[in-house]
């Protein structure tokens, strides 16, 4: 690639679910990226790589690919639809000239598709609108067209925004439209959206003249080459072997080499000698790089502006495991080890801060689902450790304590509204607007303090049999409220350590929900049930039924129990209270009290 005019950078942006990895799919299968007897050509969600994201259904990390498509080359940047990974969006648009704003045909604009939007237009990109799922039978694509053009009108910075193509889509299906067809069955392919990024997405504006200027905006990973830095070529020319200086974000200089580069082609990077400017690279050689700062020339080290990325919003304690059963099913558990792996998680999850507290660390993050998704992983790899409450990030603003405060949005079947008023106007949450959806579901709009959402998704889902929709979006800081009251029941404890009996649970089981089956190994002050009540109940649930003269082993006959609830990883962080904690092992969840011993709770309580 010689002329920086058959360049197009372009980020995907949009609501979770609204297709964006989709669309990714179909442009890579129909760009000849894949031989047409690859796996891939059978995949989907092909960008998806990670487990977490297989599992859970969601992009969790922005990733690069690169297509051709006649004498062009499409870098296509596929970042996150939710709005815990939106640090993953900010830094990644730096790389854009341009976006697909992909938007449902059903749900139309949703609160992320506002968020990354608004970060699009204040970077002065190029917004390509695509209207995806238009075979969906409650499609309302007139209705989507006026919300769009009612969100550009709020969010444009200059009237140029305000103009903007609309093209229409089947994702799944790998079909495309200049205009909404008539007939959407009909046979076509994607080239609508490939002659979209080529013809309304602008080539990038760089000069590839001048001397080199790379600012890092992601990093991986590498067994046998180390470290990539990952970013786009902004002035002058990239070359392997060339000794460049790295600028710190403190402004320090170091002098460095880079080893190797790499272009992108599909899903794999291809070495190359050099790359001009406008073109998306990997770098090997520059270990030092972090994300934010500058690879420049030797001679003329000029930094790029910083990436700013927003301020995390919820914080959690995260140590050693201290239970009576640390050490036993994880490879990895002491405060050092943790340490060195959240700092190696800082050198890629922009969003992530980590200070340390005590013997372990407090983490801040974007939201719940940030700090689960970094929970598990640390699972995976074999770490033990213990986490605590989730609690909001305070900030301090001229003296007064200010708190986060998100946008809350919830779409649900008209019946269930009185439980979600109930619920919500517990937590001190604001109903800023209602209205009526063309399906028969009534859409509400929230205003409330962060911290009166954690827990709030799994409860809402229970309380709704599962079809509630609600998303959430940082809506500013507020002045600190008063402490919101406590929603849950007591816990039930266990009294005795040892192995749990179906006799003892019986007789547990008439007093609240169960978290554990028989024949599992607990210890004093572990968390084993939700009890009836609102004070903490203690029980040992290790007691055998004792055989006497009068008492056969076959007398009374079997125990039935009901099916205890295996919370999972997201139910145990929302179960947690301030006078408790989550043992989190690779291959167990365990509730419990921040103090086992029963009389040192008591002292606790007191103070």
């Amino acid at each position: 690639m010689k002329d920086p005019k058959f360049i197009r950078n372009v980020a995907i942006i949009a609501h979770v679910d609204h297709g964006k990895t989709t669309i990714v799919d179909g442009l890579l299968k129909q760009s000849n990226t894949f031989r047409s007897n690859q796996a891939e050509m059978e995949q989907n969600l092909i960008m998806d790589s990670g487990d977490q994201e297989l599992e859970r259904g969601i992009t969790i990390t922005a990733k690069q690919t690169s297509v051709y498509f006649g004498d062009y080359k499409i870098n296509i940047i596929d970042t996150p639809g939710h709005a815990d990974f939106s640090g993953e969006v900010e830094r990644t648009l730096n790389m854009a000239d341009g976006v697909l704003l992909v938007v449902d045909a059903q749900e139309g604009p949703m609160p992320q598709t506002k968020f990354v939007l608004q970060k699009a237009l204040e970077l002065g990109l190029q917004p390509v609108v695509v209207i995806n799922k238009i075979d969906k039978a409650a499609r309302r694509i007139d209705e989507v067209l006026d919300e769009i053009a009612d969100l550009f009108l709020e969010l444009a910075v200059d009237d140029s925004q305000l103009y903007y193509p609309v093209y229409y889509c089947i994702s799944r299906e790998g079909k495309a439209w200049k205009e909404l067809p008539d007939n959407p069955s009909e046979h076509t392919d994607m080239s609508p959206i490939f002659n979209a990024i080529i013809n309304d997405i602008p080539a990038p504006t760089v000069d590839s003249k001048g001397t080199l200027q790379l600012l890092v905006t992601a990093l991986q990973y590498d067994s046998f080459v180390g470290k990539y830095a990952i970013g786009r070529v902004t002035r002058g020319v990239v070359q392997k072997g060339l000794p460049v200086t790295l600028v710190k974000r403190d402004g320090k200089l170091v002098s460095t080499r880079i080893d190797k580069v790499f272009s992108y082609r599909g899903l794999n990077r291809e070495e190359v000698d050099s790359a001009i400017a406008g073109d998306i690279v990997a770098l090997t050689g520059v270990s030092d790089a972090h994300i934010g700062e500058t690879i420049a020339d030797k001679d003329n080290p000029e930094a790029l502006p910083t990436i700013d990325i927003e301020a995390p919003t919820i914080s959690i304690y995260l140590g050693p495991n201290t239970s009576p059963m640390k050490g036993k099913e994880g490879q990895f558990n002491t405060s050092r080890q943790i340490g060195e792996r959240l700092k190696r998680e800082l050198e890629t999850n922009v969003s992530l801060r980590v200070e340390e507290d005590g013997i372990g660390f407090k983490v801040c993050g974007r939201g719940e689902l940030h700090l689960s998704v970094l929970i598990e992983a640390l699972r995976r790899e074999g770490y033990e450790f213990e986490i605590g409450r989730p609690q909001v990030v305070i900030t301090i603003a001229d003296g007064v304590k200010k708190e986060p405060v998100e946008e809350l949005l919830i779409e649900v079947a008209s019946e269930f509204m009185g439980v979600i008023s109930q619920e919500l106007g517990a937590r001190r949450a604001n109903l800023v607007k209602q209205e009526q959806t063309s399906s028969g579901t009534t859409r509400m709009t929230y205003v409330l303090p962060t911290r009166a959402l954690i827990g709030l998704r799994n409860l809402l889902l229970t309380d709704t049999k599962g079809t509630v929709i609600m998303n959430s979006l940082p809506h500013g800081y507020q002045k600190l409220g008063p402490k919101l009251q406590k929603i849950r029941n007591g816990a039930i404890i266990a009294s005795e350590t040892g192995i749990t009996t179906p006799y003892a649970l019986e007789m547990c089981e008439s007093r609240g929900e169960l978290f554990v089956g028989p024949g599992i190994k607990v210890y004093q002050g572990m968390i084993v049930g939700l009890y009836q009540r609102n004070d903490d109940l203690e029980m040992n649930v290790c007691k055998a039924k004792h055989l006497t003269n009068m008492r056969s082993s076959s007398s009374d006959g079997t125990v039935q129990l009901t099916p205890f609830t295996d919370l999972s990883l997201e139910q145990c962080i929302d179960f947690v209270e301030d006078d408790e904690l989550l043992e989190v092992t690779p291959k167990s969840l365990r509730l419990r009290k921040r103090f086992l011993d029963p009389n040192q709770r008591k002292r606790a309580a007191k103070n």
